[in-house]
Parts: C-alpha cells; sequence; structure tokens
C-alpha cells in the first residue's frame, strides 16, 4: 500500500471518527437542564429592580452562555399568578430552582446589584455549580 492510500484511508477514518464524537455531545444532555432562574417583579420598578435584573442576566452570559437564561417575571400579570403561587412569591425575588430545590437570591441582589455586581455574580455561579 503506498503513502497516498494510506493517508487516504486515515483521513476517512478520522473525518468518520470526529462526526461519531460529534453525534455523541449532540445526544447528551444539556449540562444545565432543569435549572432554573427566575426575576419576579412588580410593574412599578426602581433602578436597585433593573440593577438585579441586569447583572444576573449578565453573570448567566458570562458563566453559562446560553444554556441558562433568566426569565423575568412581572408577578402583577395575571398570567404569571400560578408561577407567582408555586413559588410564594409576595414581591421581588430572585430564585435559583432545579426540581424541588429553590435558592432565593433576593436579599443579597439587592444589597449588591448597583454597587457590588461581582459579589451578585459570584454568588450565582455557585449556587448554580452547587446544584448541577
Amino acid at each position: 500500500m503506498n503513502c497516498s492510500n494510506l493517508l487516504k484511508k486515515n483521513g476517512i477514518l478520522l473525518v468518520m471518527l470526529f462526526c461519531a464524537t460529534l453525534s455523541l455531545f449532540a445526544q447528551q444532555p444539556a449540562r444545565y437542564a432543569g435549572i432554573e432562574v427566575y426575576y419576579f417583579h412588580g410593574k412599578h420598578r426602581c433602578a436597585t429592580c433593573n440593577a438585579v435584573e441586569k447583572v444576573t442576566r449578565e453573570a448567566l452570559k458570562q458563566y453559562y452562555g446560553d444554556q441558562i437564561t433568566l426569565k423575568a417575571i412581572n408577578r402583577e400579570e395575571a398570567q404569571n399568578i400560578a408561577l407567582v403561587k408555586q413559588y410564594r412569591v409576595a414581591g421581588q425575588a430572585l430564585l435559583i430552582v432545579k426540581g424541588d430545590q429553590k435558592f432565593d437570591l433576593t436579599n443579597l441582589a439587592f444589597m449588591n446589584a448597583e454597587r457590588s455586581p461581582y459579589r451578585l455574580k459570584s454568588k450565582i455561579k455557585e449556587t448554580i455549580d452547587k446544584i448541577m
């Protein structure tokens, strides 16, 4: 067998191996499946409310790309009542949820979103990484 034929055979084998590997990764469930991040807010929002949402979105994008997104929920809208009741939300709330686990980051979020956003981002990452 000459070098040209050997190279063609090995090249085809490498392409097949590469495609098989991609196929395996495509079939794997998402690493962060089941993790939900909710920010419940009211109709009228202050600067801190807006900062909590903004910093949370930034953290999720920075650490998890498009795998985890923030669901901003207006708790005053009729279509959101069931979700508000499910999570027992009475005011603004930042929640990270996976199954029956619920982590309430509301107080930390409101204390840090404007002046120390890195603290909020760090806590979001720490919480999500812990429940994976």
